[in-house]
């Protein structure tokens, strides 16, 4: 039984989210950083991470009120970073998703919540067979009102017994966000058929639409 758990645990390693990146073609332009969109009129910035960013920003874009979700790098000091320097684990920098949504349909504290179910916040640099600080749980909050949110929301989900253990998510300030590469954006839907979507980020997919069932747009309730 041993061999076999040690088999399968080496399938889904081999296909983690770093060994999923595709080949990209330099012509196509999906090598090139997104552009980072500015927040349109009435729009609110939140931005979260919570290990490989396919599975989060479909979940976060899932949600009610959210108009848009863009992955990237955020919480180390290296400005424009690659995915290879975020992958190096020398820039502190962690895969995260910056969400722009109305406030008007979906509050802060809602999207929080929503985070604490979309990835497990308990383990220490790691999400399933992602391992690293770049896989880290982190939270960014631009105001007072926005950090004791969060801290609350920890306390909350702790108190739920949800997870077996408690939440180690960072807390930090925001201080600066860069878009992940063109190939990254959309990533979960475009490709299906990886064995690291399928296996992996689905599954914490359809978790998270059974636990924010009533804040998902109509098209995810069924």
């Amino acid at each position: 039984m041993k061999k076999i758990a040690l088999y399968f645990a080496s399938i889904i390693l081999f296909v983690g989210c770093a060994n999923g990146q595709p080949k990209t073609n330099q012509k196509t332009n999906q090598n090139a950083m997104a552009p980072l969109p500015k927040a349109a009129a009435g729009e609110a910035i939140a931005t979260f991470g919570g290990g490989c960013f396919w599975s989060m920003a479909e979940a976060m874009s899932e949600l009610k009120g959210v108009n848009k979700v863009v992955s990237g790098y955020a919480g180390g000091n290296t400005a424009n970073p690659t995915y290879e320097d975020v992958s190096s684990r020398t820039t502190n920098h962690a895969e995260v998703v910056q969400i722009y949504y109305n406030p008007k349909v979906i509050s802060y504290a809602t999207l929080a919540e929503a985070f604490f179910f979309a990835h497990d916040p308990t383990t220490l640099n790691r999400q399933g067979p992602d391992v690293g600080t770049d896989y880290r749980s982190i939270v960014f909050y631009r105001n007072a009102e926005e950090k004791a949110t969060l801290e609350n929301t920890i306390k909350k989900v702790n108190a739920t017994k949800h997870y077996s253990n408690p939440i180690v998510t960072q807390v930090v300030p925001f201080k600066a966000f860069y878009t992940a590469e063109n190939y990254h954006q959309g990533y979960y839907r475009i490709h299906g058929d990886n064995p690291y979507i399928s296996s992996v980020s689905e599954p914490k997919v359809m978790k998270f639409r059974k636990a924010m069932k009533a804040e998902l747009k109509p098209e995810f309730q069924k």
